[in-house]
Parts: structure tokens; sequence; C-alpha cells
């Protein structure tokens, strides 16, 4: 059965380059404009891995991973920030947050694969 992951970013076009590569590699995807709305699809469904922004309006990534792991059932997926931050501060924040992995965009679709890899073991 193939794992679900849910990305999370504002601009339609990037969550779809992200969605096409992990499609690509046999995910199943589910998409979210802004924290708030993932928080909002979460209710209940199975959700293997979280690739997130920290950059998005109405509730940042950041915050989002904060609220996550405050809930039970989600408490401990692992959530990996795909961002154009690269500051050292902002990479402490989201891993005290509980954020498992931070990659830098602009990306490459196989190195994005090689992260949600370590992440999701077979």
């Amino acid at each position: 059965m193939a794992k679900t992951i849910m990305i999370v970013d504002d601009p339609p076009s990037l969550r779809q380059v992200v969605s096409i590569a992990l499609k690509g590699a046999g995910y199943n995807v589910i998409e979210a404009r802004d924290g708030q709305d993932a928080i909002g699809q979460l209710k209940g469904q199975k959700v293997h891995l979280i690739v997130s922004d920290v950059n998005m309006p109405n509730m940042d990534g950041i915050s989002m991973v904060k609220a996550i792991k405050q809930l039970p059932s989600y408490k401990f997926t692992p959530i990996m920030m795909l961002t154009t931050e690269s500051d050292t501060n902002k990479k402490m924040q989201g891993k005290t947050a509980g954020a498992k992995a931070w990659l830098v965009k602009p990306f490459q679709p196989p190195t994005l694969l090689d992260a949600v890899a370590k992440l999701l073991p077979p």
C-alpha cells in the first residue's frame, strides 16, 4: 500500500512540482495551501509524512509543526520543511518545533525523494 504524503505550500505551482515527483515515486499525495488548511485536512486520515514550506499566509510552517505535534494522532508523524529559508536560526526554530528535516528551495526532485526515503523507511 502506497504511503500518503501531505504537501503544504501556498503557490499551487510548487505543490504541483512536489506532487509530480512524489506521485512518480509511487506515493499518494494530499495538498494544502497553508498550515491552517493542512490541520483542517488532517482530521483522522493517515498521513505518513508532511512536507511544508515555512513562509505561508494564515499559519506559517513552524506554527503548523507546533500545532500538529500537539495532536495525539500525528505526534509522531515526521515533518520536513521545504523552504527558501536557509538561516540557521530558522532551522533551529523548526527543529525545536519538531521538524525532522530541512530542504532548501530550489531543489532537485531526486534530492527531495532521497530525503523522503530517509524519513519513510519501507
